[in-house]
C-alpha cells in the first residue's frame, strides 16, 4: 500500500471547519485504505481561525466562542472521537438565565423565553420589560392565523406578525442580535431558524406549538431563559483544548503549512482528472498540482481566489454579505461590580442607544474562568447595527467598553486587564435570499469535479455547524476521490 498512487488533497483555511474536514478525510482514509496526500493551508501563523484560549493573570480566556450548543451534535461528537469527552464542562445551574437591558435596567428575561417564543405564559405576564399592551398582544399570538405567502420572510417581520412590535424590540432583537450581531429586519428566518416556521405551518401558533411539546428535553428547556443555556457545553481548560486536540490528530496523518495563503486555484484546461488543480501562492513559490481542493475561507476571500477558476462562482460566493466585530475582554474584583450576575450573560436591545451589544460573564457561565472573588466579562461590540464602532481604536474601545459597564451593571475600578480581539468581516449574514444564494453556489460548485466549499457561511454560524460543514464537504470530497481511484480489495486487507 506505501507504493500506491496516492490521491491529493488541499484543503485551504486552518481554521476549525478545515481543521475538521482534515480530521474527517483521516478518519475516511484509515477505515477504508485509500491511500491520501493531504496538505492543509493556513494563511495566519496558527491554526484554530477565530477560536483560541489564553490564560492571564489567573483567569481562563476564550478569544472567539466559550461554549457551543449540545443539541447539534457536529461539536460534541467530535469531541468524543477525538478524545475530548473527559473535558466536557456543563454550564452552570445556578446561573443559567439571561438578562436583557430595559430601560437603562439589567432585567431577568422571562423564564422560558427562546429567542422568538414564551414556552409558558405566565412569567411573560409578570415580566416589567412589555406593556400590559405587550403582553396582550403576545399572548393573542395564539389566534393569529400562519402566514401562508410561502415566501422568505425576516425575523422581524415574522416576530411582529405574530407576537407584535414590543416583543421583537425589547427581547428578539437583541437575543437574537447577540448570536448573529445581525439586523433582524434583514435577516432571513428560512435560514436561521427555521423550526419556528415549522412550528407555526404544524401547530398555526408558537404558542400551541410549545404547549404541545412535553418532552423530558422540553422540560429541562423551559427553566432557563434566553438561549436555552442548558444546551450547552465547554472545555475545562477553554475551546484552544479542541483546536489542540484536533491540531494534533490531524498532524500524524496531514502536512500542515502555515503562512501559506494561496493567491489562486485555476485547472488545466481540459482536463478532469490526475492532479489538475493548480495552486498559486501569494509570495510567488512555485505552483503545486492537487487532484481535489476543499475551500472553507470566508466567501468573500474564497470569491478572490476561485475568480480565475470560475467567475460566476466567485460573483455568487460575493453575494453573501459579512458584518465586523469586536470583543473587550476584562477582568474585575466583584467588589467592583453591583450588579450581583445572576445570569450568563446581558444583551442590549438597539433602542436603548448604547454603544455595546452583549456582555458575556464568562465565570459564571463555567467558575474556573475567573480567580476567587474575580469576574471575566466579554463585551461584545459592532455588529451589522453598529459598524462604525469597529472604526475606534483599541485604546477608544476600551474606554467605550468601560464607560458601558459602568453605566450598564455598575462595574467600577481599574480592570486586573482589558484584551481586545478584532473580528474583521468575519460573522456572515443570513439576510433574506440566503438559502436561494447558498443554492447557487452549490450548484456552480458541482460543475467542478472534486471541489468542496465548507464553512459557516452556508447553513449555520454556530461551532457545531462550521464542523458538520466541514465534515459533510470532506465526506463529498472522499467519495468522488474514491470513484475516481478504486483501491483494489487485495490493498485494504494489506
Amino acid at each position: 500500500m506505501q507504493n500506491a498512487q496516492r490521491t491529493r488533497i488541499a484543503i485551504i483555511g486552518g481554521g476549525l471547519t478545515g481543521l475538521a474536514a482534515a480530521n474527517r478525510l483521516g478518519e475516511l482514509s484509515g477505515a477504508d485504505g485509500l491511500p491520501l496526500d493531504v496538505t492543509l493551508f493556513e494563511a495566519g501563523p496558527r491554526l484554530g481561525g477565530i477560536v483560541g484560549s489564553v490564560e492571564r493573570d489567573g483567569y481562563l480566556i476564550d478569544t472567539g466562542a466559550d461554549s457551543f450548543i449540545t443539541n447539534k451534535p457536529g461539536a460534541l461528537q467530535l469531541c468524543q472521537r477525538i478524545g475530548l469527552a473527559e473535558r466536557l464542562q456543563a454550564t452552570e445551574p445556578k446561573y443559567r438565565g439571561a438578562l436583557v437591558l430595559f430601560q437603562g435596567r439589567p432585567t431577568p428575561v422571562p423564564e422560558g423565553f427562546q429567542l422568538l417564543s414564551p414556552s409558558a405564559m405566565w412569567p411573560m405576564l409578570l415580566t416589567p420589560i412589555l406593556s400590559p399592551w405587550g403582553k396582550l398582544r403576545m399572548a393573542a399570538e395564539y389566534l393569529i392565523p400562519a402566514g401562508t405567502s410561502g415566501r422568505d420572510e425576516t425575523l422581524a417581520s415574522f416576530v411582529r406578525r405574530r407576537f407584535g412590535a414590543e416583543a421583537l424590540d425589547r427581547l428578539v432583537q437583541p437575543l437574537v442580535g447577540g448570536i448573529y450581531t445581525s439586523d433582524p429586519e434583514r435577516l432571513s428566518l428560512a435560514a436561521t431558524m427555521p423550526r419556528f416556521l415549522e412550528m407555526e405551518r404544524a401547530h398555526g401558533s408558537l404558542i400551541k406549538a410549545s404547549r404541545a411539546a412535553k418532552t423530558a428535553a422540553d422540560a429541562e428547556d423551559r427553566v432557563s431563559s434566553g438561549a436555552r443555556y442548558g444546551l450547552f457545553a465547554g472545555l475545562r481548560g477553554g475551546m484552544q483544548e479542541l483546536v489542540d486536540a484536533l491540531s494534533a490528530r490531524v498532524s500524524q496523518g496531514c502536512k500542515v503549512r502555515l503562512n501559506a495563503p494561496i493567491a489562486a486555484i485555476t485547472r488545466r484546461a481540459g482536463v478532469t482528472s490526475d492532479a489538475d488543480y493548480r495552486l498559486q501562492f501569494c509570495d510567488h513559490s512555485p505552483e503545486e498540482a492537487y487532484d481535489a481542493v476543499l475551500v472553507t475561507l470566508p466567501t468573500h476571500r474564497a470569491a478572490e481566489i476561485l475568480c480565475e477558476l470560475d467567475d460566476p462562482l466567485a460573483a455568487a460566493l460575493r453575494t453573501i454579505e459579512y458584518a465586523s466585530s469586536a470583543i473587550v475582554v476584562t477582568g474585575h474584583a466583584l467588589a467592583n461590580v453591583a450588579d450581583p450576575l445572576r445570569a450568563f450573560g446581558l444583551v442590549i436591545p438597539h433602542r436603548e442607544g448604547r454603544r455595546i451589544l452583549a456582555v458575556s460573564f464568562s465565570s459564571r457561565k463555567f467558575p474556573n474562568r475567573a480567580p476567587a472573588g474575580r469576574v471575566l466579562l466579554r463585551t461584545f461590540v459592532g455588529g451589522a447595527m453598529q459598524p462604525e464602532l469597529n472604526l475606534l481604536d483599541d485604546e477608544a474601545l476600551v474606554r467605550t467598553v468601560r464607560e458601558e459597564l459602568h453605566s450598564t451593571l455598575g462595574v467600577t475600578g481599574e480592570p486586573d486587564f482589558s484584551i481586545v480581539v478584532r473580528y474583521p468581516r468575519a460573522m456572515p449574514q443570513y439576510t433574506v435570499g440566503h438559502l436561494d444564494r447558498v443554492a447557487r453556489i452549490e450548484a456552480l460548485t458541482r460543475n467542478h469535479s472534486r471541489l468542496q466549499l465548507a464553512g459557516n457561511a452556508y447553513q449555520g454560524v454556530g461551532v457545531p455547524d462550521a464542523i458538520y460543514s466541514g465534515e459533510q464537504a470532506a465526506e463529498r470530497i472522499f467519495q468522488e476521490c474514491r470513484s475516481a481511484s478504486p483501491v483494489p480489495a487485495s490493498m485494504t486487507t494489506a
